[in-house]
């Protein structure tokens, strides 16, 4: 056992690399169960998924990330936010894609950073394919334009290098 473990009991719960959530092995349904264990999530020094749930703090059993890019849209003049794009994640919230914080991991999954950069987020197959749309190959690089901009889309987590 890691020290993590010996500190803080798991909480019997598994998040996919789709984000689904489990809870001993059934899948949990409740919406709104889950969106409270988003917002009381943090991760630890380790990289491990930590919640509280009934007054104590318990670990995540996490396949890939416990945030999960679902939808990307391109954002619109009107909406007042500027270019960009617009993430709809794993915990039914929306927010602005930060470019800088793209990434592209094992086996060619694409990440960024969420939350205020507080968490990894894996893009889901459809969510990939929407941003792919507006990516450019530039020499061996590839890189997302944005307002002028060129964001290099990073060879691993950044944050972690």
């Amino acid at each position: 056992m890691s020290p993590v473990e010996d500190a803080v009991a798991p909480c019997l719960i598994h998040i996919d690399k789709e984000g689904t959530w489990f809870h001993k092995g059934v899948e949990m349904i409740r919406r709104e169960f889950i969106r409270s264990f988003f917002q009381q999530m943090e991760l630890d020094a380790v990289g491990q998924y930590i919640i509280s749930w009934g007054g104590k703090r318990c670990y995540v059993d996490v396949a890939d990330t416990a945030f999960v890019v679902r939808r990307v849209s391109p954002e619109k003049e009107e909406t007042g936010r500027g270019p960009g794009f617009v993430l709809a994640l794993s915990d039914d919230t929306e927010e602005e894609l930060a470019p800088n914080t793209l990434y592209m991991g094992k086996e060619n999954v694409l990440y960024c950073r969420v939350k205020g950069g507080g968490f990894p987020a894996r893009f889901n197959r459809a969510a990939y394919y929407q941003l792919a749309a507006y990516i450019e190959a530039e020499g061996e690089d590839y890189v997302l334009p944005i307002d002028g901009r060129k964001f290099k889309i990073a060879s691993g987590d950044p944050q972690n290098a």
